[in-house]
């Protein structure tokens, strides 16, 4: 494991520190679960936007090749 340390803002901690004692969970568990999750989050977006930038490189072949299957289909 690895120390670290953080400055959090006050509102913030407090809010934590009010929701710690209502579930009995550790802090540090707490922040690392807080973590995971967020880093979980950041990894769908960085693939959304990966997604969307090579969906963009191929739409145009894409519809060329739509446009091959209609004209196949309307010629049978």
């Amino acid at each position: 494991m690895q120390n670290l340390s953080l400055k959090l803002d006050e509102a913030i901690f407090k809010e934590t520190e009010r929701l710690l004692k209502k579930i009995k969970i550790p802090r540090n568990r707490y922040i690392n679960e807080a973590i995971a999750f967020y880093n979980k989050l950041q990894m769908r977006k960085l693939l959304a936007r990966q997604l969307e930038k090579e969906s963009k490189l191929v739409a145009k072949e894409s519809m060329d090749v739509l446009s091959d299957f209609e004209l196949f289909e309307d010629d049978n």
